[in-house]
């Protein structure tokens, strides 16, 4: 089977040519809704059945939840010997209260439509799964797959538009296949699917998120579904930072011996499953899989693991190269489940088969030992030494080397003998603290303390460079220095480069003869590390923190990025947004490499507020609103270079002790030629999947109206950092109504929004919703270049009730 093959897309609703809905049966109740674009005359009415959310969910968990549960009484049913189940096949006409009920569920799953008894109801909003939408709310959700019939039934008409990587995996320095000894980092917390589970982000007061992805190569989202595919928040923060993701694949004990048994049985059933791990993974946009066989398995089975493997490794590179298919220590090539904790020739048939080999946690040195003596004896394993990745449970459960705040122990040991390591659960550091809105200080500490046995990498980007260092989480949401919205947040979407926090970023080059301290030498204390209190874009800043000393160099150097950016343009612009303490001035500092071989280092120059280019910088810009932050720009004349590091310096400038603290909002990098005004307006805005409801009414009449759909748009990728939506009011309730004010909906980090229980008038009304692109460079759009969707309604609504209105 071909893995490219699938079903094509399946979004109900209005589709792009702005072709009508079905209408609903003649003399039912609707809701009547003309959906038009503001800059055209056309109008495209669309009659939308009135529907309740709480009636859909009963009717779609009763789908999903008992359909299965039918399916099995049913089979009880036929194990009925046959002088019992003729009374269930003529009407209920037996004696047996048990054959009455066991007949009745038959009789109900007859009367299922085919589409739900092939697979899950798709319910809720058009093609859609139910498992892809919150039960209260419909917000859009990730899920796995819990079954090998909902995997082999997967298509791409019933898998979530919503639930889909934005942001391509970045390149990076250097390449990961050359990279010696790599660093996978398998994610395993509570279950899974916890509030990244939400696409478009969540409300959360203390949520974990993950931000030193420069230590790190692969990241793999892990849970005990059958099928764990990462959430689409995991995907764009890793590729943003140029680390793989993988999903994981696992069988496990009796039950997962079964599924082994169905779909290895033959070369059909296991290119099959194959097919669709392969389809996913391209449809989500994540990298590869990790194989987890944690049951036995039959002679037959075992002998076609191998060969499912490759198949599935072959046609993952074929279709995403790059990709990466990595096997768990687990069962050997007898198909015992005998977890070896090391590569050995009983486990050497799967490594063979695909990229790497992920070990068990209860290694010893030995066991290291043993597998750099086989490496040295077979040529073609040692140069494959990279793809064996040294398991180290963060947990330390067993007999374990290392583990807590001791895995550096493990990683030591694991880079003596020069392998890849993989780190199993470091959300350790949020799990077993009691108060979780401190979680950022005990992740700065575990990573600080592997960063010696960890090798760096550098993201690729290109102009214009943008981070406002916001870590995808955060207890308010500010724009440009002002407060936007209050309350905890997360959506690791929202997600910026990462800084180098932690000894990473105290590794500054100080002038010659004055060597940079370390953190805690020297009495400096100093430190660089996310802080929620204040930012200027997003959740958080990057606070610099330290102590200048009168009998030390007046300053030091904060390496803020390390990346690379390829500056073709003669002229760059370089922007530093700051809040600093008294007595100590800021200023950046820039590396970059010429002539692809000689490294220099320099510092822009400073231009006045005065300066033409940042007049026209703060007019297009539509005035930086400030708040109390600085805003500095720099000059910086360079052709043809590629920019590694950015410094940032602080330096007393008193002769007398200094303690200083200074808050980075934002560093930005642009090519000066295209400060130019926006021209490209947001495109075919369109309205899908409506759904309305009508809350329950009281003794002062009926409840709100509440909408729920999907905005869809197209803009150019290269342009946008995000989108902010709104809506307003154009007319009613009532002919005299007048038009509204914009209300916020919030930001949106791809061309795809699920506008969920929206509060409207009731009709005859009608709405626009708007789509407002924020660039990368900041340069404010003109409200003409904003995407606009009007709806107009009218009719009468049903309640969630038994009421009509």
């Amino acid at each position: 089977m071909d893995p490219d093959q699938g079903d094509g897309p399946g979004v109900g609703g209005l589709e792009e040519d702005g072709a009508a809905a079905p209408q609903p049966p003649a003399g039912s109740d609707g809701l009547e809704s003309c959906l038009d674009h503001s800059d055209s005359d056309a109008h495209e009415f669309v009659t939308f059945r009135p529907s309740s959310l709480p009636v859909q969910h009963w009717c779609a968990y009763w789908c999903y939840w008992f359909l299965p549960s039918a399916a099995l009484v049913c089979l009880l049913v036929l194990l009925v010997p046959p002088q019992c189940s003729t009374s269930v096949l003529t009407g209920l006409t037996g004696s047996s209260p048990v054959q009455h009920c066991a007949a009745l569920v038959c009789l109900l799953v007859l009367l299922v439509p085919p589409q739900c008894g092939t697979g899950v109801l798709t319910g809720l909003t058009g093609s859609s799964p139910v498992r892809h939408y919150a039960p209260s709310t419909s917000a859009p959700v990730s899920s796995g797959l819990r079954t090998l019939s909902e995997l082999l039934s997967w298509g791409r008409g019933s898998a979530s538009p919503l639930d889909v990587a934005t942001v391509p995996l970045a390149a990076r320095d250097p390449p990961l296949a050359t990279s010696g000894q790599r660093t996978l980092v398998s994610h395993d917390m509570m279950g899974g699917y916890l509030d990244d589970r939400f696409v478009q982000g969540t409300e959360s007061e203390a949520p974990y998120a993950f931000y030193h992805w420069q230590h790190i190569d692969i990241f793999n989202y892990f849970t005990h579904n059958l099928v764990t595919v990462p959430p689409a928040v995991w995907i764009n923060a890793a590729h943003r930072h140029g680390v793989l993701v993988m999903g994981t694949f696992i069988t496990e004990w009796t039950e997962g011996a079964a599924v082994c048994e169905a779909f290895l049985t033959d070369e059909e059933s296991y290119r099959q499953v194959a097919d669709r791990l392969v389809q996913i993974s391209h449809y989500h946009g994540f990298d590869g899989w990790l194989v987890n066989i944690e049951n036995s398995l039959s002679e037959g089975a075992v002998r076609n693991t191998p060969l499912f493997l490759r198949y599935l490794t072959d046609q993952m590179h074929l279709r995403r190269p790059g990709s990466l298919v990595i096997w768990y220590d687990s069962v050997l090539e007898d198909g015992k489940l005998e977890w070896q904790n090391e590569l050995n020739a009983r486990n050497r048939i799967f490594f063979d088969a695909c990229d790497g080999l992920f070990t068990n946690y209860n290694w010893t040195e030995s066991s290291l030992e043993a597998m750099g003596s086989m490496a040295a004896e077979d040529p073609a394993l040692g140069g494959r030494r990279a793809d064996v990745y040294v398991g180290v449970d963060v947990f330390a459960r067993g007999e374990v080397v290392g583990g807590m705040l001791d895995t550096n122990k493990a990683l030591k040991l694991i880079r003596k003998h020069n392998f890849s390591a993989a780190i199993f659960a470091p959300g350790w550091v949020y799990e077993t603290i009691p108060d979780k809105t401190s979680f950022r200080l005990h992740q700065d500490k575990f990573w600080t303390l592997l960063s010696d046995w960890l090798e760096p990498h550098r993201s690729t980007t290109t102009l214009p460079f943008v981070s406002s260092f916001c870590q995808g989480f955060g207890k308010a949401l500010y724009w440009r220095g002002q407060l936007e919205k209050t309350g905890g947040w997360f959506n690791l979407s929202a997600q910026e480069l990462q800084p180098l926090y932690g000894q990473e970023a105290l590794r500054a080059r100080a002038p010659p003869g004055s060597p940079s301290a370390p953190p805690e030498e020297g009495g400096r204390g100093l430190r660089a590390r996310g802080c929620p209190e204040e930012a200027w874009s997003g959740g958080s800043s990057l606070l610099l923190e330290g102590q200048l000393a009168a009998a030390e160099p007046p300053g030091v150097g904060f390496r803020v990025f390390s990346l690379c950016l390829p500056l073709p343009p003669p002229v760059s612009l370089v922007t530093l947004v700051f809040k600093s303490s008294a007595g100590v001035s800021v200023s950046p500092e820039l590396r970059w490499i010429k002539d692809k071989t000689t490294e220099v280092t320099g510092r822009p120059a400073a231009l006045e507020d005065s300066d033409p280019v940042v007049r026209t910088l703060d007019r297009l810009s539509g005035g930086w609103g400030r708040g109390g932050w600085t805003v500095r720009c720099y000059r910086l004349e360079l052709q043809d270079c590629e920019l590694r590091e950015v410094l940032v310096w602080v330096q007393r400038e008193q002769p007398h002790d200094v303690a200083f603290s200074c808050r980075l909002g934002e560093v930005m990098v642009l090519d000066q030629a295209g400060l130019q005004a926006p021209s490209e307006a947001v495109q075919g805005v369109c309205i899908e999947d409506v759904v309305w409801r009508r809350a329950p009414g009281g003794p002062a009449g009926p409840g709100a109206l509440r909408l729920s759909a999907t905005l869809r748009w197209s803009f150019p990728p290269q342009l946008w950092r995000y989108f902010r939506l709104s809506w307003r009011r154009l007319r009613g309730p009532g002919p005299r109504a007048q038009a509204g004010p914009p209300v916020p909906l919030g930001r949106a980090y791809s061309t795809l929004f699920r506008l969920t229980e929206l509060e409207v008038p009731g009709p005859p009304a009608r709405v626009e919703l708007r789509v407002e692109p924020v660039l990368k460079e900041g340069l404010l759009v003109p409200e003409a270049l904003w995407g606009r969707r009007s709806l107009s309604y009218s009719g009468p609504v049903e309640t969630s009730g038994d009421q009509d209105q």
